[in-house]
């Protein structure tokens, strides 16, 4: 019988969805509207793919999926922050995300700033509670997705992808640019389900490696479907990377060749998974998926 990544795509959203629900912040000793707009910028559906792939890289490596729970709900909390910090009109300035008003317009702009610090620095609320992990294994989790969101990954990242707007930037300096901006959240991820799974030294630099292969092409693929996509399609402005300028894979090598790029990224990414035998099925069906999708 084939895997069935639909299946086990819809299980770990619900997953997700649920234990973000209890291990978000309520309003019970917190300022109502703060809470409210973590929640709104968090609680929107979306892939949930980040956090997928730490439960499915702790499973490849023999462990409880369930255990990655904290992990996982902190992942997307720090990758929501970026979102919401992303539309803000002094970045990208985009009024729609996931299909409806980003953080900023449905509330304002001083509380989406507020609500992306909250999610980011609750995601090491979650890392360091002594309930989910022991001290030795929180603090490596801490310092991998510290070190990942950072200066030395997504936001040093988007510092460079900022500077590069209206330039006409190299394959190589592109490529630059996501593997911070994009790929360091994604390898984080494997690395971080990895850990909690207990796998060896091995296992975490075959994860690693899938991420940064599946991280690069998740990149490209967004270029291509910003690019060939539409607004209604995409759940967000469609074209946005050209209207401002922004170096993109199709701009320098164009649509076929970089389809084809990430085809080789995603290929390599499905021989490291299949080194999991049937545990890594779910990250083979991933590495696909990325490369397929249409949103």
């Amino acid at each position: 019988m084939s895997f069935d990544l639909h299946a086990y795509l819809s299980q770990g959203s619900t997953w997700v969805q649920e234990g973000l629900g209890r291990l978000l912040p309520s309003t019970q000793h917190l300022p109502k509207r703060l809470v409210e707009a973590m929640h709104y910028g968090v609680m929107n559906g979306g892939k949930r793919l980040r956090p997928i792939l730490i439960k499915a890289a702790c499973e490849a490596v023999g462990g409880d999926g369930q255990r990655a729970l904290p992990a996982a709900c902190a992942m997307e909390c720090v990758h929501s922050y970026s979102l919401v910090h992303d539309d803000l009109p002094a970045m990208d300035d985009d009024d729609l995300r996931r299909g409806r008003p980003t953080t900023h317009i449905a509330f304002d702009e001083a509380t989406a700033i507020l609500a992306g610090d909250a999610l980011l620095t609750h995601a090491f609320v979650l890392l360091s509670d002594p309930h989910y992990f022991d001290v030795e294994l929180s603090g490596r989790l801490v310092h991998q997705l510290a070190t990942a969101a950072g200066a030395s990954g997504m936001v040093g990242g988007q510092m460079l992808d900022m500077e590069g707007e209206g330039k006409n930037l190299t394959l190589p300096e592109l490529t630059e640019i996501h593997i911070y901006k994009t790929g360091a959240l994604l390898r984080a991820c494997l690395v971080m389900g990895g850990w909690i799974g207990g796998g060896d030294e091995a296992a975490i630099q075959r994860l690693s490696d899938y991420g940064e292969r599946i991280g690069l092409a998740f990149q490209i693929v967004d270029d291509i479907l910003d690019e060939t996509g539409t607004t209604e399609e995409l759940g967000k402005p469609a074209g946005s990377d050209q209207n401002r300028g922004k170096a993109t894979f199709p701009a320098i090598l164009g649509l076929s060749e970089s389809r084809e790029h990430a085809r080789r990224l995603i290929d390599e990414a499905v021989v490291l998974a299949e080194s999991f035998g049937s545990r890594g099925e779910p990250l083979k069906a991933i590495a696909q998926y990325i490369f397929d999708r249409t949103k």
